[in-house]
């Protein structure tokens, strides 16, 4: 029991020999007998191998596919980890594609699934391309891959978004600059705070007075930056009139740019959010995220602001590098939301493409067919396993602000037709679809994320990968504070009412 605390709680070891919990232990038992560290540190790892058994169990009752992800990142003690959904371990120096590759493989053909994979979702950097190649020619590998491999590779959607929006950010780099520089002016010291503290005071309807530091690498930090800048812009203004010493404060141009620019980038923070999130599945919103994304941009690149079309432009050479065609096997997922379905996919298209919409939607519908023919040969009792049934739940955060589909209700398709030979996608794709603003909280599947702090860093690799494995395993997605998102903020609402109670004093 205590170390099954330890593992939810995130208690370190030493937890087993603190003074008060022994204290309780002796409380409830004067003849306990208490144990150390070391003990604990020995039952965790117990826990840990018995669930691996466990799962290793539930997954060859699997009959289908998995879909991977895996990142490699620097713990703050700068070991390096490769973190994925069933294992989280130490990956030693030197970092390139095949090394990375081969330890993957390793990683597979340990939980038995390395003849199971589907898809592998990676960020953009290019050891994984490396990493990719290699496994895709893998012998022991390769002839396991559906439809050849040709889907193999996911680029993380998250990560793009966030390479596209900063070069955009890239154009009103001057802009941006000074904004940040002017929160960092008014959080500098307590002189300066209570002085735009007596700003703020004078402003009207304000229900809330926190000034946020962005991170120059999270554009969407960024962005929540200039949302609440512009919403203090007549204090800062104010603060420049009054502070000889307040040098960064925007003209009133910049100002007008910066609202333009704001408007710009809002749908681009929805869609973020949507692809960060973790408690609603984000498979089936993919295809209309990065079809908003284009539409904005290609609608942007008619703006009557020249920076906000140097934006469009800078911000379309990303999206064409990387999402110039959508990914087919993302797209199959809105495809298979029974609020969409193929019909969807045509009206998105015929939005951006007009007369080719027809044929690339075509082309899609037949590579849908050509998988699942593959797929249903390769698991010949799978289609007598798979129902086609409308599910319910919670889907949060469904973007919503500005209707993008508009007219999609009553699209006819040009697309589905009869046949006499059916099969279970043929009847799936001619049922009628259900109603899209009726059903916005259809939910398909949970998923989850997982964290390691910088307490658990110190830890040798295999005892790390032991507690985070088995708390995801025996507690699921744990909450998680994040606190240097705190200390971007400053709260100046309680200076404004102290500098209040001082004038009322003085009086």
């Amino acid at each position: 029991m205590v170390a099954l605390a330890i593992i939810r709680h995130n208690y370190p070891f030493s937890f087993a020999e603190h003074e008060n919990n022994r204290l309780l232990h002796c409380y409830l038992n004067p003849d306990v007998k208490t144990i150390c560290r070391n003990i604990a540190k020995s039952d965790v790892i117990k826990i840990y191998r018995r669930e691996k058994e466990n799962l290793k169990h539930d997954l060859k009752s699997i009959t289908g596919k998995f879909c991977l992800t895996s990142d490699l990142w620097s713990s703050p003690n700068t070991n390096e980890y490769m973190k994925k959904v069933l294992s989280f371990c130490h990956v030693p120096p030197p970092h390139g594609g095949v090394i990375l590759a081969e330890r993957l493989l390793g990683l597979l053909k340990e939980w038995g699934i390395e003849k199971r994979v589907f898809t592998i979702t990676l960020d953009n950097v290019s050891y994984n391309d490396t990493l990719v190649s290699h496994l895709k020619r893998h012998p022991s590998f390769r002839p396991y891959l559906p439809y050849g491999g040709e889907f193999f590779h996911v680029r993380c959607g998250a990560h793009i978004l966030n390479l596209i929006v900063q070069d955009g950010l890239k154009v009103i780099n001057e802009v941006v600059y000074n904004l940040r520089e002017s929160v960092k002016y008014v959080r500098g010291s307590n002189h300066r705070k209570l002085r735009f503290a007596q700003c703020l005071s004078e402003l009207p309807f304000l229900t809330s007075m926190k000034v946020r530091q962005d991170v120059p690498t999270r554009w969407n930090s960024t962005y929540l930056m200039i949302e609440i800048c512009l919403k203090y812009r007549d204090a800062f203004s104010h603060l420049s009139r009054i502070d000889k010493y307040f040098v960064n404060c925007p003209s009133e141009e910049e100002w007008e740019r910066v609202e333009n620019i704001a408007r710009f980038l809002e749908p681009f923070y929805d869609i973020t959010k949507l692809f960060f999130g973790t408690n609603y599945p984000t498979a089936n919103l993919y295809f209309h995220c990065v079809w908003k994304i284009q539409l904005r941009i290609m609608e942007q690149l008619e703006d009557d602001d020249a920076i906000i079309r140097a934006m469009a432009k800078e911000m379309k050479e990303n999206f064409d590098k990387y999402w110039e065609y959508y990914s087919p096997v993302l797209s199959f997922a809105v495809i298979l939301d029974p609020r969409y379905k193929l019909q969807c996919i045509e009206f998105c298209y015929s939005k951006l493409y007009k007369q080719e919409a027809i044929s690339m939607a075509t082309n899609l519908r037949d590579t849908l067919y050509g998988i699942f023919e593959d797929y249903k040969n390769s698991t010949s009792d799978i289609c007598n396993m798979v129902e086609v049934a409308s599910s319910s739940g919670g889907l949060h955060g469904h973007y919503v602000r500005h209707d993008d589909f508009f007219g999609f209700e009553t699209y006819k398709s040009q697309l589905i037709g009869s046949d006499s030979s059916k099969s279970q996608l043929d009847l799936y794709l001619e049922e009628a679809r259900f109603d899209h603003k009726l059903h916005e909280d259809l939910n398909v599947i949970g998923i989850g994320g997982r964290i390691l702090d910088k307490f658990r860093s110190s830890l040798l690799p295999q005892t790390a990968k032991a507690l985070l494995c088995a708390r995801d395993w025996l507690c699921g997605v744990p909450v998680v504070h994040d606190f240097e998102e705190e200390s971007l903020v400053e709260d100046f609402g309680n200076l404004c009412l102290s500098q209040s109670s001082s004038y009322v004093d003085e009086d």
